[in-house]
């Protein structure tokens, strides 16, 4: 399920992309847009991909933490320390 919603989110994202690239080439050749526009469009639009995307990998990292712990799984810091109990 985590792979299908991660990989509907890329799709999405390439998709909104594609959008966004072929409105603003329409805009361009009407001659409402000038090319330095839509180059700090595009910057400032990529940036805040990517502060979204550390935003949401870091609640589905909390998600995931939280899930581990009600399930009582053993994380990797459980095993290793198991592993020193033993020697």
């Amino acid at each position: 399920m985590l792979k299908e919603i991660l990989y509907t989110s890329i799709g999405g994202a390439a998709l909104f992309k594609e959008r966004v690239e072929e409105e603003i080439k329409r805009l361009q050749e009407r001659g409402k847009m000038s090319k330095e526009d839509a180059g700090e469009f595009l910057d400032k639009l990529k940036v805040r991909g990517e502060e979204e995307e550390n935003r949401v990998k870091a609640e589905l990292k909390e998600a995931l933490k939280e899930v581990i712990s009600e399930l009582n799984l053993a994380t990797k810091e459980d095993i290793e320390r198991l592993k020193s109990d033993k020697m």
